[in-house]
Formats: C-alpha cells, structure tokens, sequence
C-alpha cells in the first residue's frame, strides 16, 4: 500500500530545494520537496520534515531555517544534500548573514522563523515566517518528477 502511494505521489512534480539550519556551530541540511507557500498575510510558507531526521530537531531547537531553491543543473547539489555524509557543506559557497547558511548557487532563497510546528504522522510540518528572501529573476527550477530530476521545458 506505501509502495503504491509514494509511486501515485511521484507523480505530482515538484520543486527541489534544500533546507539550511545550524545545530550549535554546525552547519546543517537536507534536500527537500515538500514545501510550499502557505500565506500572504502574513508572509508565511510550510516545510514538512521526517521526524526520523536530525534536520527536525535542528529546526525546532535553533527556530530558525532557510529553503534553498534549486535551478535547472542543480541536481549536484541536490544529491549531495541528500546523503547522510558528515560535511555536505563542503565545497559548497553559502552567506552566513541571517542566521542560518543560505546557498549562493540556490536561485531563490527564503529564510524563515518558525512560527508553529505540527505533527504530521510520520513527518513534522514547520510553518515559517519569512524574514528575508531573494530570487533570480530569469532562473528556471530544478524538478523532480516520478523519481528523477528535470527541467521544465
């Protein structure tokens, strides 16, 4: 039944992005897909984490995250991010300046309060307050669509 549904849900393309926090010193992340806006009044937008992932409790504990949007070749970064290696910070160019490590190479960024967070079955929903955002104007997204990156055309 699981398999079934994530394999129906594949096929509701989405935006990559990743989401930034820090644990104390440390930098951390983690490729996502579910995130969305939520409000306009006031500027809100909605980030859902495992709850089996240390990215969870580094939101709830440091209040603070950043979703990095990812463009067209962004796919390097993506796949990185989404591994369990120690550093994924690596080689990676990030702006320190609002609290939390935002991506240079990202083409739209929002960087967030957490507002509320709610249980979500297996997954905590985070509502965030945006603080600071930016995109570029003539950037296209990096999609992810039934298991695999692409591009819109």
């Amino acid at each position: 039944m699981k398999h079934a549904f994530r394999a129906t849900m594949s096929r509701l393309a989405s935006g990559v992005s990743v989401i930034t926090t820090r644990s104390g010193d440390a930098p951390i992340g983690m490729t996502a897909s579910a995130v969305t806006s939520l409000s306009m009044d006031p500027l809100q937008l909605i980030v859902c984490i495992s709850n089996r992932l240390f990215t969870r409790g580094a939101i709830a504990e440091h209040g603070r995250f950043a979703v990095n949007i990812l463009g067209e070749g962004g796919q390097a970064l993506a796949k990185n991010f989404a591994t369990s290696k120690k550093d994924k910070f690596a080689g990676v160019s990030v702006s320190e300046e609002h609290g939390v490590p935002v991506l240079k190479d990202a083409i739209a960024s929002v960087v967030c309060d957490v507002s509320a967070a709610f249980p979500g079955g297996d997954h905590t929903i985070f509502v965030g307050d945006a603080r600071h955002f930016e995109h570029q104007v003539e950037a296209r997204p990096l999609v992810y669509f039934a298991g695999a990156f692409g591009a819109m055309t």
